[in-house]
């Protein structure tokens, strides 16, 4: 490995590692024996990949960051669980992301083409969907899950267990100890439900059909003042009348946030 152009001398890489010929790896950076990394995957200066790391192509991990670490969790034993990380991300600099633990699946997973800000904490048995945005100091507790298209805006932390819907964005500085629900925008400390995301729907080419249904479905979830129950019920009806109208315009998005309310074990912000 340490002959290729691409591969600084000073980097010292496990000779059981596994890289792609096309794999640039900066000055000093430290890759472990079960690490695999993918074509034309960039590993910046002084990086420290270890563990049982996978990570696919084309994906962009700037200085400092340490990949693949021990989870900070005082029931590890040292287990052999795994990080997973998939293609063309952006993974700014003093990033840390730990694998998982055997108390849960074992394996913590970044999905693709997400944007990951500096001093971002990706903890043990997360999961990460793909084309997120993780601002600066955001912070992941262990077991969270993080849904396609969410954002999570800088110094942002995220109690353990805690659900992210897709499309959803929470605001600067917030404090998550609740699920959020898909296409739902919040912030503060105590956390408040602001509305839906709907610049950011629109910025991914929602309807402005698809965004009356939601708005709809918002209405009934925060603003009628029904209990849960009522309220997936109404939610329910909701989904059948779109479905009725033809072309199901919109039932799709109301059911993605019905089925993730109705699943939520941590109650949902509201």
């Amino acid at each position: 490995m340490s002959s290729s152009p691409l591969i600084h001398p000073s980097a010292v890489i496990d000779p059981a590692a596994q890289l792609d010929a096309s794999v640039a790896v900066g000055p000093y950076a430290v890759i472990g024996p079960h690490v695999v990394i993918g074509a034309r995957t960039r590993i910046g200066a002084h990086c420290v990949i270890e563990g049982h790391t996978r990570i696919g192509a084309d994906n962009r991990i700037y200085q400092f960051a340490s990949l693949g670490g021990d989870p900070q969790d005082k029931k590890y034993a040292g287990e052999p669980t795994r990080l997973v990380i998939g293609e063309r991300n952006t993974i700014r600099e003093f990033c840390t992301f730990n694998t998982g633990t055997v108390q849960d699946r074992g394996e913590t997973t970044v999905g693709s083409d997400n944007w990951i800000m500096a001093y971002v904490h990706i903890a043990h048995d997360c999961v990460v969907g793909d084309q997120t945005i993780l601002a600066n100091n955001a912070t992941l507790a262990g077991h969270v899950h993080v849904g396609d298209h969410a954002i999570i805006g800088g110094l942002t932390g995220i109690h353990q267990f805690c659900h992210i819907g897709a499309h959803a964005m929470a605001g600067f500085a917030s404090h998550v100890s609740q699920d959020v629900p898909p296409y739902l925008m919040v912030d503060g400390n105590p956390l408040a439900v602001r509305g839906l995301n709907t610049e950011g729907l629109r910025r991914r080419g929602f309807s402005a059909a698809r965004i009356g249904a939601l708005k709809q479905a918002y209405r009934l979830l925060y603003r009628q003042g029904l209990t849960l129950e009522a309220a997936l019920a109404a939610l329910d009806a909701l989904v059948q009348q779109l479905h009725g109208q033809g072309g199901d315009v919109g039932g799709a998005d109301v059911q993605r946030l019905r089925d993730f309310v109705a699943a939520s074990r941590r109650g949902i912000a509201r």
